[in-house]
């Protein structure tokens, strides 16, 4: 049975999922507070982009990994999102994160009319358990392989190769953050742009026959201003 174009498209969820590094190498520098802070900052534009799209209910919701993986904020609706502070301190528990957000892109609890996820994985260092076989988990499932995938490294000690196997598409790149203003700048970029690009109404679901990629804005240069990671 075909669906109708019009009406059902207000109902579809988009999921938006930050999966953040709460290992103890966060603490340096102020890391990890510059990471709540750039989230903190860029929700309101968020908020402001998700209600300029009527075409999805975004979903927001957060991980954290350190020692294992928690969720840190659960699915919520963009427009009464708030973000809580992460404090850091522990290993790098990549993995285990990936693994928990790829049993959240089955179907269920996933829709096949959902609109492709977002996810932006945001780390400064290496994993230190089964990585890339989490990756592997989700990239075999529909929704983890339609999802459109966003890693930021903070500063110069985080494992590149690890988070382009995690994006797995060469067109996109891994986003070097090397200060808290270009942190800023990419954060606000993921969850605007991105989040526009994928509640787009051109975004089809799982069950379209011609369902496509995301097309995934450029993301913005990073501004002039001293390495401080």
């Amino acid at each position: 049975m075909s669906r109708r174009p019009g009406g059902e498209l207000a109902s579809r969820p988009l999921h938006f999922f930050w999966i953040c590094d709460c290992s103890g190498s966060m603490q340096a520098d102020g890391k990890i507070q510059s990471l709540n802070n750039a989230i903190k900052e860029a929700l309101p534009h968020m908020q402001h982009a998700a209600e300029e799209n009527p075409n999805a209910q975004v979903l927001v919701r957060a991980a954290r990994f350190s020692d294992g993986a928690q969720w840190h904020i659960a699915p919520t609706p963009v427009a009464d999102f708030r973000w809580t502070d992460l404090k850091a301190g522990g290993l790098t528990d990549m993995g285990k994160a990936i693994r928990m957000v790829a049993e959240q892109l089955r179907i269920p609890p996933m829709s096949d009319r959902a609109l492709p996820p977002i996810l932006v994985l945001v780390s400064d260092g290496q994993p230190t358990d089964d990585y890339t076989g989490a990756v592997r988990e989700l990239l075999d499932l529909p929704w983890g392989k339609r999802a459109v995938r966003i890693a930021v490294a903070i500063g110069t000690d985080a494992d590149q190769d690890a988070l382009q196997v995690f994006i797995a598409n060469p067109e996109i790149p891994v986003l070097q953050a090397n200060n808290a203003e270009t942190l800023v700048n990419y954060i606000r970029w993921a969850s605007t742009a991105v989040l526009k690009a994928a509640s787009a109404p051109a975004s089809r679901h799982l069950g379209d026959a011609l369902a496509s990629n995301v097309p995934v804005p450029a993301p913005p240069s990073a501004p002039p201003g001293a390495d401080v990671w």
